[in-house]
């Protein structure tokens, strides 16, 4: 689990970080930050739809992408980020995720990996 201070959990945070945010995308992952100043912590949001597989395939995706983003928890600073898995990430391992994660955070919000 994520800590309860970095979870995204209003539906308006959501719309404006994929709305207004900026956006990257590798193979397996579509990230889309904005900074906002909400607190002192990044607020993390995972959207895992079906079209990525069944209800166990999705659940393993959330938990594998849960571990790939609290590495930068401490790094990221005050920013909405949403993190959508593409249909790819049903099949991929958490080295993948994770570095798919890094590259996209590092282009996106300037956090070395």
């Amino acid at each position: 689990m994520l800590p309860r201070t970095n979870r995204m959990r209003r539906s308006t945070d959501f719309r404006r970080a994929v709305r207004r945010g900026a956006r990257t995308a590798s193979a397996t992952l579509v990230v889309h930050s904005i900074a906002e100043p909400v607190g002192a912590d990044a607020l993390i949001g995972l959207v895992v739809s079906r079209s990525v597989g069944n209800a166990v395939v999705r659940n393993r995706v959330k938990r594998r992408l849960r571990d790939a983003v609290r590495p930068h928890l401490e790094r990221l600073g005050p920013l909405l980020v949403v993190i959508r898995a593409k249909p790819a990430a049903a099949s991929a391992d958490l080295a993948l995720l994770s570095r798919d994660l890094d590259w996209c955070l590092s282009r996106i919000a300037g956090v070395s990996c």
